[in-house]
C-alpha cells in the first residue's frame, strides 16, 4: 500500500466527528492513526512522560503505511493537558489504559463524570466485560462499551463490540457505524463472556496446539507451518465456518454436517486439556526460539505487516465484484 493514496482499508467518513483517545501506546495510537485518515478529529490524553512525542510519531508511522501522511491529518490532533480536557468535547471515547481491572474502573469513572452525557464511550479491554469496567461509573454507564481492536491494529479490520447490558439498539449502532466510519469491521458480540469472542476462538486452537506439543506430537515449528500454510491460508479468505460449508459442494454446510459431522464430534471430545506449568512453557518457549532462530524480530514483523496489507487490498478488491 504505497503512501498518499487512499487505498488503505481507512474510509472517508461521511460524518466528522469529535473523538478522544485516552492511553496512547501501540493500540492508542493504531486508533487515533484510524480515526484520523477517515477525517475525524482526536483529543490524546496520556499522562506518562513523553507519551506526546511518541505519539506523533507512531502515528506519523502508521499512517506512512495506510493512508499517506499530510498536514490535514495531523492538524485535526491535539494532545490534552488533563483527562478533563481530552473528553470535554467528545462524542466519541476511546479508553486504551492498562489491562487491569481496578484501573480500568477508576479511568472509566473518571471519564463517565467527564465527557458528554451524549457520548459513546468505549474501552479497548481484551478480556473484560462491560459491566465489570463499568461498575464506578455513575453518570451514564450504559453507554459504556466494549470496543476491542486486534494487533496490529492500525492495520487488522476487526473490532468486537460488547455492548452493556441493557444498552439501546440506538447506542449500540451508532457505535458499529462510527466504526464502520474507520474501515473496521465490527461484530456485535451478544453476551458478555470472558475473553470476549476471537480471544476465546484463538484460545480453543493454542488448547489444542499446546497439547500435541506436550505431548511430542508435532514440534512448535510444525504447529505454525500447519495453520499458517494450511487451514488459516483459507480462513483468512472466508473464515472457517463460511470456508467449511463449501467442502459440502452443492450440499453445503448441511452435506458437512449430516457426513462428517459425527467424525468431527470425536476429534472434539479428544480435546486434551492443558495447564501451562513451567515443564510445557518451556517446551513452547524453546519450540518458539528454535523456529526464529537468526531471524530479526522486527524484520518479521514488517513483513507481517507488508503482508497484511497486501492480503487487505485483495479481499476489498474481490468484495466489490458482484
Amino acid at each position: 500500500m504505497s503512501a498518499g493514496k487512499n487505498t488503505s482499508p481507512f474510509n472517508d467518513a461521511s460524518e466528522r466527528l469529535a473523538i478522544a483517545v485516552i492511553g496512547t501506546g501501540v493500540i492508542g495510537a493504531a486508533w487515533v492513526s484510524g480515526f484520523l485518515a477517515a477525517g475525524h478529529s482526536v483529543t490524546a490524553f496520556d499522562p506518562a512522560d513523553g507519551a506526546e512525542k511518541r505519539l506523533l510519531e507512531q502515528v506519523k508511522a502508521n499512517l506512512e503505511v495506510t493512508a499517506g501522511v499530510n498536514d490535514s491529518q495531523l492538524n485535526r490532533l491535539a494532545f490534552a493537558p488533563t483527562l478533563a480536557e481530552a473528553v470535554a468535547a467528545a462524542d466519541f471515547v476511546q479508553e486504551n489504559g492498562p489491562e487491569r481491572l481496578e484501573v480500568k474502573q477508576a479511568m472509566l469513572a473518571e471519564v463517565d463524570a467527564m465527557a458528554p452525557e451524549t457520548a459513546i464511550i468505549a474501552s479497548s479491554t481484551s478480556g473484560f466485560s462491560p459491566s465489570e469496567i463499568s461498575t464506578e461509573a455513575t453518570k451514564a454507564p450504559g453507554r459504556i462499551i466494549v470496543g476491542h481492536p486486534f494487533n496490529p491494529a492500525h492495520l487488522v479490520p476487526l473490532v468486537e463490540v460488547v455492548p452493556t447490558p441493557g444498552a439501546s439498539v440506538e447506542l449500540v449502532d451508532r457505535a458499529m457505524k462510527i466504526y464502520r466510519s474507520i474501515g473496521k469491521k465490527p461484530i456485535l458480540v451478544r453476551a458478555e463472556l470472558p475473553g470476549h469472542v476471537v480471544n476465546r476462538l484463538q484460545a480453543a486452537l493454542w488448547q489444542e496446539a499446546y497439547s500435541l506439543v506436550n505431548e511430542g506430537v508435532v514440534s512448535v515449528s510444525d504447529i505454525d507451518t500447519a495453520i499458517s500454510y494450511g487451514p488459516g491460508l483459507r480462513w483468512a479468505i472466508l473464515g472457517p465456518l463460511a470456508q467449511q460449508s463449501l467442502s459440502g459442494g452443492a450440499g453445503g454446510m448441511r452435506h458437512v454436517l449430516d457426513h462428517l459431522g459425527p467424525p468431527q464430534e470425536v476429534w472434539m471430545h479428544d480435546l486434551k486439556q492443558v495447564h501451562l506449568d513451567e515443564v510445557l512453557k518451556e517446551k513452547l518457549i524453546a519450540g518458539v526460539d528454535d523456529e526464529l532462530a537468526g531471524r530479526d524480530s522486527t524484520a518479521i514483523a514488517r513483513q507481517r505487516d507488508e503482508m497484511l496489507i497486501s492480503l487487505l487490498e485483495l479481499k476489498s478488491r474481490y468484495e466489490e465484484l458482484p
